[in-house]
């Protein structure tokens, strides 16, 4: 096999030497896009809410989810807390009340650090958590659950849960999470909580994802928070990029070419992984077109006995934010569970430009609620139409169905008569649902109950009168 590479008296020709190192650069920069496209993303959530009026310890917020909030595969099912920590000055408290409350940390690589509420060490029944700074070697007091972080900044995403639909008092349970320093100074005052459903967001790295400011947000991650250890080997990868802490981003024209090119590249080839993957392990039912939206669920760092599973890594990044072992968890108990949909039954990308229909067995096995949301395959963000309504819901659009089964439909216009069951979706372009369920009961994972596939759909003609 030929390399293309040359050698006299077996030292590279000078051909050679631009070439190797052109080849050696790119397939660094490829791998290393890949690997810390959670962390870029992660910089996104906080930019994001940054520019919402976020402040880290001083001010969170509320919001019901909208499609014209840009972010990856959110969900309008409960109303959302987002709350930024900053640990540079020492623990922080985050103390929960009682109620469905279903709330996570991670760090700015969106590494799991905790899981409270209905699926945490409190069981929805109110607790305290304590967050100590990385490296932290003070006395640790008693009383609280504790949490090691690994970035001094934690990314907090909370859903509390409208039971009975009441979304009035959803929401004001997030106004009673309380967060404080475990050493309030003279100065500390209570947060503030910002109202922000009726303000656009965007959480995504979208804008960022094929360009050379990918690699501008990386550099500023690894500059200003701790390495983790795990990563050395990557970080050797991206210091031969010219990308280190302490040591200035400035790359020259060839380095730019190379890293965009891999940008472009490396974005690319997470698009197929996370909407065509390969594994056998990705079906949820052998007889169904639904897989499991994430590959693993021993934990949320995606770790196996072995070694790091990237592949699952991969598609779940891509395709959303956010990672815990509760999150993941395939037994009762879960606090959730979460089916990925992007074929129909005959095996074909499902299409903005048709209309399918989605029939759900009843009951569906969710002790509090269940929904199908419709995300925009190129964003991965709740799709935007002039119906404006990505999901259909237990709790509300579905709160009254009965029978043996539910069925839903979606497409670019309503079937005759169903409209309050239809989610619109956009002629010309693809998309993918989620089908969640909150408090899944044992016959949602010993294959006794199981979805249909989205069916293409015609509507019958009208019989005329003779």
């Amino acid at each position: 096999m030929t390399t293309g590479y040359a050698f006299k008296g077996g030292f590279p020709t000078p051909e050679t030497i631009a070439r190797a190192y052109d080849d050696l650069d790119m397939n660094r920069a490829v791998q290393a896009y890949r690997f810390f496209y959670p962390t870029v993303s992660g910089a996104a959530v906080v930019k994001g809410w940054r520019d919402a009026g976020l402040r880290p310890n001083r001010t969170f917020g509320v919001l019901e989810t909208q499609p014209r909030h840009v972010s990856f595969t959110p969900h309008p099912d409960a109303p959302y807390a987002q709350i930024l920590i900053d640990l540079g000055g020492g623990p922080i408290v985050v103390e929960l009340p009682p109620g469905p409350l279903v709330v996570s940390a991670v760090d700015v690589n969106q590494r799991w650090v905790a899981d409270m509420g209905v699926p945490g060490p409190d069981e929805g029944k109110g607790g305290t958590h304590l967050f100590l700074p990385p490296g932290h070697r003070g006395e640790v007091p008693g009383g609280h659950h504790v949490w090691q972080a690994t970035t001094k900044t934690l990314i907090v995403g909370g859903r509390s849960l409208p039971a009975g639909g009441d979304v009035k008092a959803a929401l004001a349970r997030i106004r009673t999470i309380k967060v404080y320093p475990l050493a309030p100074p003279p100065e500390w005052r209570e947060p503030e909580w910002l109202e922000l459903t009726e303000k656009p967001e965007d959480t995504t790295p979208l804008q960022w994802e094929t360009n050379l400011q990918f690699w501008e947000a990386l550099h500023q991650v690894i500059d200003t928070e701790p390495a983790v250890g795990q990563y050395r080997a990557y970080y050797g990868e991206l210091a031969a990029l010219g990308i280190a802490k302490g040591r200035p981003f400035a790359p020259d024209d060839r380095m730019k070419r190379i890293l965009e090119a891999a940008a472009a590249t490396g974005n690319a080839q997470l698009r197929v992984e996370a909407f065509a993957c390969r594994r056998p392990d990705r079906i949820a039912w052998k007889d169904r077109r639904w897989e499991w939206a994430a590959l693993r669920s021993e934990n949320g760092d995606f770790d196996t006995p072995a070694h790091v599973d990237l592949e699952a890594r991969d598609k779940w990044f891509y395709q959303a934010i956010g990672a815990s072992p509760a999150m993941f968890r395939r037994s009762a108990g879960a606090g959730s569970l979460y089916w990925l949909a992007l074929r129909d039954a005959t095996d074909t990308y499902l299409d903005g430009s048709k209309t399918y229909r989605l029939v759900l067995p009843q009951p569906v096995p969710a002790k509090l609620c269940w929904s199908v949301t419709v995300y925009d395959a190129e964003t991965r963000s709740e799709i935007q139409t002039v119906q404006n309504r990505p999901a259909l819901r237990s709790l509300v659009e579905m709160k009254d169905r009965m029978g043996d089964a539910v069925a839903m439909y979606f497409g670019p216009f309503p079937p005759l008569a169903l409209e309050r069951d239809w989610v619109q979706t956009n002629l010309g372009k693809g998309w993918f649902a989620y089908l969640r369920l909150y408090g899944p009961v044992s016959t949602a994972f010993d294959g006794s109950w199981k979805p249909g596939d989205f069916e293409p759909y015609k509507e019958t003609p009208p019989v005329s009168a003779a």
